[in-house]
């Protein structure tokens, strides 16, 4: 990937690199308007959908990558298309529905002047195009081969689709490694079904989020429910693993030991379990090993847009939409396998209310972006201090001690940008 040109921007990174973050980063106009062209608009493949919400000829999804309404659609014979969503005409909404089925040979129509446009977005239609008797209409030279809606590159690993406005995006796979693309295709690694959507906002800037999802020194400490019910707590068998572009993390955790213990952990972290805390439902906590290994909980985090989650037996993709400066809305979309038991299936939907936007551990980290929003305001020249396990960006055979991976992400970031 080429080093972008430099640009002026309304911030200096400190001389001490990614382990300090400006608070300016998160709350400044200037450089979020920068952000959609640079990255969203840029050499990035942003997350769009799992080819089972679009299975077959007709089928669409709306969606977001940055600020731009972009359309996935799924066309006659088969293929992917993503458009922006965006009538040529004069420039509203084409598709107004988050989802649905237009007809195998069936157009996305603007309900204002009725421009009508095929899977691919290409114009088929134009109401008065040859004017009314003799009347009216457009110039016998207008051509509608060139007035069809912006197009994206898409492109699949395993159920993900992704796609990008830059034509000097490298191929996807390159983009993301060999090892991402392996657990991509390890956590799809038999036909999906999805089980249901739900969306979360936070008050807060995007890339709040995107700190947190690469976190790992937070998770047995802000998300109480953890070290409580022994699912997980720092110091487990773990890695954390780094993509070489420093875009993408792949954080996997296996069962806790039987030497590790909940005493051993609070001993070391301070934070105290509730000893008499109980569930009313503790078939929640149960783990059906599955998908061949030990691996019981994985957050990979993709840049920019995605979070492809396995915690316990909950499968999901966590798409982010940014929502302006200070706001973002994540997409959430559970799935199972279409092979599942009606028991196994059963249960991953009763695990949705451990980890989701209201379970016992998630809402926590929408809390915790809405609070960093609020704390950094009136202090944009300040920085955040990322020093947990040194400085380094690089890969790590153990996890939860360390900042590793959010420094990664400010290093990637900082290249893209040209900061």
């Amino acid at each position: 990937m080429n080093a972008p040109v430099p640009v002026d921007m309304p911030l200096r990174w400190p001389a001490a690199g990614e382990t300090r973050a400006p608070y300016r980063v998160f709350a400044d106009q200037a450089l979020y308007a920068q952000e959609q062209e640079r990255i969203f608009r840029g050499p990035v493949w942003s997350f769009l959908g799992l080819a089972a919400e679009v299975p077959n000829p007709g089928d669409y999804k709306a969606t977001f990558v940055g600020d731009t309404p972009v359309v996935l659609t799924r066309d006659s014979a088969g293929a992917l298309h993503c458009w922006v969503n965006r009538c040529a005409h004069r420039g509203a909404l084409v598709c107004r529905e988050l989802r649905g089925n237009v007809g195998a040979n069936g157009t996305h129509t603007c309900v204002y002047h009725q421009w009508a446009y095929d899977a691919a977005g290409q114009l088929v239609g134009v109401p008065f195009r040859k004017g009314l008797g003799g009347k009216g209409g457009y110039p016998a030279d207008f051509d509608m081969a060139e007035h069809g809606l912006q197009q994206l590159r898409v492109d699949t690993v395993g159920e993900m689709i992704f796609g990008t406005f830059d034509a000097a995006t490298p191929p996807l796979r390159e983009y993301l490694g060999a090892e991402h693309c392996a657990n991509i295709e390890r956590l799809f690694g038999r036909p999906i079904r999805v089980l249901g959507h739900a969306r979360q906002y936070f008050s807060g800037n995007w890339k709040l989020y995107a700190e947190n999802s690469r976190d790992s020194y937070h998770g047995g400490l802000l998300h109480l429910f953890y070290p409580t019910f022994g699912i997980y707590r720092q110091g487990q068998r773990g890695w954390v693993h780094l993509s070489d572009n420093k875009l993408h993390q792949l954080l996997q955790v296996c069962k806790p030991a039987a030497d590790q213990s909940i005493e051993h952990y609070q001993q070391a972290s301070a934070r105290k379990a509730e000893a008499d805390a109980q569930l009313q439902a503790p078939e929640i906590l149960r783990w059906m090993p599955e998908l061949g290994g030990e691996i019981a909980l994985t957050i990979h985090s993709m840049f920019p847009n995605v979070v492809l989650q396995q915690i316990s037996n909950t499968l999901a993709v966590r798409q982010i939409q940014t929502k302006g400066l200070e706001g973002t809305e994540l997409v959430w979309t559970f799935y199972g396998f279409a092979d599942d038991s009606p028991e196994l299936t059963a249960h991953r939907l009763k695990q949705h209310n451990m980890v989701g936007p209201a379970g016992f551990i998630s809402m926590e980290d929408g809390e915790a972006v809405n609070i960093c929003q609020q704390g950094i305001a009136g202090s944009l020249d300040a920085t955040s201090v990322i020093e947990c396990g040194g400085s380094s960006t690089d890969s790590l055979e153990v996890m939860g001690v360390d900042e590793n991976g959010v420094r990664a992400f400010w290093a990637g970031y900082r290249r893209l940008m040209g900061l």
